[in-house]
């Protein structure tokens, strides 16, 4: 599912990662992760997918509230958690999201995305 996020400005915090084998309770933790996220101010969404290299995107208010998220407890002992016995490697990055649109917000060739496409008939 794609996160519904406001007008920019807003922050992504990119969160990439290769996994070790075996689950270890990983998938447990990333659904409470995922859900206690949702509660905290400041939270606009969540976008995430793995085939190889896990990519999660999380969206916030401002610096402050992603800030505020990395320093909540629980979170503290996932984060833990992941470089001892979940990620072979991961990185995180924090960028601020200044422009955004979508397939249906979007133009396309000078026509609306909302436009139905028509098939060309023979002359």
């Amino acid at each position: 599912m794609l996160a519904d996020t406001p007008d920019p400005p807003y922050v992504a915090v990119i969160f990439t990662s290769t996994r070790t084998e075996g689950d270890y309770g990983y998938e447990t933790m990333a659904e409470t992760m995922m859900e206690l996220a949702s509660k905290q101010p400041g939270f606009l969404g969540v976008e995430s997918a793995r085939d190889g290299v896990g990519i999660t995107v999380s969206y916030w208010v401002d610096r402050a509230s992603a800030r505020a998220w990395k320093e909540v407890a629980e979170h503290s002992v996932a984060q833990r958690q992941g470089r001892k016995i979940w990620y072979s490697d991961y990185r995180v990055r924090i960028a601020t999201v200044d422009r955004a649109y979508s397939m249906h917000s979007s133009t396309f060739d000078g026509q609306d995305a909302t436009t139905t496409a028509t098939t060309a008939t023979p002359e």
